[in-house]
């Protein structure tokens, strides 16, 4: 079934600029949103969701209240919401593998909204910006493209990504938006940054640096994290990195292909 925005179905491929051209009240919604404050998040009732990582979890969870995420440059946080029960999922996207994660996410909403009566799936997307190897653009196509593909409705509530997410400081684009949160209990989306990111940030990230896929974290049965095994090569070189300084160290990063 089609990805849909105020009941009509969304017509892709099109860019975000022109997508919420199409849809007023997306763009309206980008705006209020790129307006609001940023609120600074403590630890009490969060769970922190990193780089290719999910958590569901839903308004009935004791243990937390807010699912939330940051340092999104060219990556993608996805919220998508079932209003029936509430259940709620938050993701950190890269696009590694954007084909194999939205069904990933689509999977951790059912396994709470199949017994519910009523109510259809949200997406809010938010992320990005006019970055020069237009990995951001990828990204926004890749996501709207695969949950078009999905066999339920999606309605697309929130679009705040690429060029609607952008800002030029000194012929230099940036995001405007690097962090966002939701709170499962009420729906409320908003900016956002964590002082803290825990738990196990270390463990946590240094799965990510692996390269391994896309996980869920959080079994919201038990209520408890979770971090499967991984493995990982050795790094080649690393003495030499370790004594390098910050500037050098992304002077090659960026002339990567």
């Amino acid at each position: 079934m089609p990805l849909l925005v105020e009941g009509r179905r969304v017509r892709l491929p099109q860019s975000a600029g022109d997508l919420v051209r199409a849809h007023p009240l997306l763009e309206e919604r980008a705006r209020l949103l790129r307006g609001q404050s940023v609120q600074q998040v403590g630890p009490q009732g969060l769970l922190y969701v990193q780089q290719r990582e999910l958590a569901a979890a839903s308004p009935q969870d004791g243990s937390i209240s807010i699912l939330g995420s940051d340092d999104a440059t060219t990556c993608h946080i996805v919220v998508l919401r079932h209003t029936g029960n509430g259940a709620t999922c938050l993701t950190h996207c890269d696009g590694s593998d954007t084909k194999a994660e939205v069904p990933l996410i689509m999977s951790s909403i059912k396994s709470f909204s199949d017994h519910a009566p009523c109510g259809r799936l949200e997406v809010h997307l938010v992320g990005g910006f006019s970055d020069d190897r237009q990995l951001s653009q990828k990204l926004t196509h890749q996501l709207l493209s695969e949950f078009d593909r999905q066999e339920d409705d999606i309605h697309l509530v929130t679009l705040c990504v690429t060029e609607l997410n952008d800002r030029e400081e000194n012929e230099k684009h940036f995001p405007i938006i690097y962090g966002i949160a939701v709170n499962i209990k009420t729906a409320e989306i908003y900016r956002a940054s964590f002082p803290d990111r825990g738990p196990e940030e270390e463990l946590r990230a240094a799965r990510a640096l692996t390269g391994g896929p896309m996980i869920s974290i959080y079994d919201a049965k038990t209520e408890q994290l979770r971090i499967g095994p991984y493995s990982w090569m050795p790094f080649p070189h690393v003495d030499f990195w370790l004594q390098q300084d910050d500037k050098q160290i992304l002077e090659y990063t960026f002339r990567l292909p």
